[in-house]
């Protein structure tokens, strides 16, 4: 006979309290005055702070009326290029890629990405990010980084026709990526995608392998599509068909595939996304910068196509702050299109927060503060002149907060950044590493 024990505690290895939480729920629900309860990684409980008086707790985050929210997703990024920032700005594309950050990246080995990575992550915790999706060199080293400082990332070896840097001719490319999907298989913060770098860089064999490759491991599909004008010119010329209908003829676009950037589309094309359920990452920063254009985005997500939002590398950003990515979405478009009425906060908020996590295929472990969830979370300080008075949370999510509001910062449970602190690496040294390697990339300035 079971007896049940009236003397019950409930118990949590952390709760973070006193904020008005921001859930980014199917109800988009807003919890004034509410705390989250985490154990084992995962969020416990959520409701009101005086819910949870009589529980157990180990440690106790204060939010001090602050906002609690989901950690941010960065969709699309190349971590390492940290190492880049400002090396070569205003400049077209081609002459950018081709005369300085190509040369740049011959001089790369996996020291250097690990230390540009680490570089990448100080700066996205320090801003609200927690999960990242990298496309890079050695990313080996990028997936050791991002775990070693605590972050959640979904990484993936750039895979291209030319000898890379790193695995020299293209076989041992995917020769390493299945080795990463196998070493990090079951890992808590790391997540393997392929990643062929773009159509115009990979011919239709490469691309058809990698997403075999995606396909045999459930994995998702990272890849540059229709970025440029140019690139669109180049692939009609050589396969009569835009970058997107191209893939589509290939028979590799489906739910598990992200495409970067998807700046030049056709109604054609975004048809074909949605019939493939394609997910999209909307990097309006860098495309700026590099005036490659502005995405089509209000046109695909009338079209119920999903969009999160990702800051590219910071050589072309040239920061990794999605506080900023946000304000600069919602802005653009209603300029670029003269109808104020486009990219509502809400929407542009859960690109980077349950959308972004979807395009991941991560949304039902992260994305939105929900029981059950792993705990990716921050905490934003408000009392602050530029985001006094706060009528609306995610109105100022979107057009007043900066990264540097962000004073927690929570991951898979575990507390990796306190009062701006961060707990799982020295900045001072980090930058220091990185200071030290970037002497070596003056010239290509």
């Amino acid at each position: 006979m079971t007896i049940s024990n009236p003397l019950h505690i409930d118990r949590a290895d952390l709760l973070i309290e006193n904020g008005t939480i921001v859930t980014m729920d199917a109800g988009n629900r807003i919890i004034p005055g509410g705390a989250v309860a985490v154990e084992a990684g995962r969020i416990k409980a959520l409701g009101p702070t005086g819910q949870f008086v009589q529980w157990q707790i180990a440690q106790i985050l204060n939010a001090r009326g602050g906002l609690i929210l989901p950690g941010l997703i960065n969709t699309h990024t190349h971590a390492a290029m940290a190492l880049f920032r400002g090396l070569a700005d205003d400049l077209p594309l081609m002459s950018w890629l081709n005369d300085h950050i190509f040369p740049a990246e011959s001089k790369l080995d996996a020291d250097m990405v690990k230390i540009g990575s680490r570089l990448a992550c100080a700066e996205m915790i320090r801003s609200g990010t927690t999960c990242f999706c990298d496309m890079y060199l050695f990313e080996e080293a990028v997936a050791e980084a991002a775990g070693e400082c605590g972050m959640r990332a979904v990484v993936g070896e750039v895979l291209y026709d030319f000898p890379s840097p790193n695995y020299g001719v293209l076989d041992n490319g995917f020769e390493y990526t299945r080795r990463m999907m196998e070493r990090w298989a079951g890992d808590p913060l790391i997540k393997v995608a392929v990643e062929p770098h773009s159509p115009y860089l990979c011919k239709p064999d490469l691309l058809q392998r990698a997403a075999r490759l995606a396909g045999e491991y459930q994995a998702p599909m990272v890849i540059h599509l229709s970025e440029t004008q140019n690139e669109v010119v180049q692939i009609m010329e050589t396969y009569q068909a835009t970058p997107v209908g191209h893939l589509d003829q290939l028979g590799i676009l489906g739910p598990n595939v992200v495409a970067c950037h998807a700046v030049v589309l056709t109604m054609e094309d975004i048809e074909r996304l949605k019939k493939n359920d394609v997910k999209v990452s909307h990097n309006p920063e860098s495309n700026m910068k590099l005036a490659s254009g502005v995405a089509p985005v209000p046109d695909l997500l009338a079209a119920g196509i999903c969009v999160g939002l990702g800051t590219d590398g910071c050589a072309s950003n040239n920061n990794l702050d999605l506080f900023a990515e946000m304000d600069t979405a919602a802005k653009l478009h209603k300029v670029h299109r003269l109808n104020p009425t486009l990219m509502k906060a809400n929407a542009v908020l859960r690109m980077t927060t349950i959308d972004a996590a979807r395009v991941l295929g991560m949304d039902r472990m992260i994305g939105s503060i929900e029981k059950g969830k792993q705990a990716d979370i921050i905490v934003v300080d408000t009392a602050k002149p530029h985001l006094t008075p706060m009528y609306d949370p995610i109105s100022h999510l979107v057009y007043a907060v900066h990264g540097s509001d962000v004073v927690h910062t929570v991951i898979n449970g575990r507390l990796v950044m306190k009062d701006r602190d961060l707990l799982t690496m020295d900045a001072a040294q980090v930058m220091a590493d990185a200071r030290q390697q970037a002497e070596m990339f003056r010239g290509l300035a």
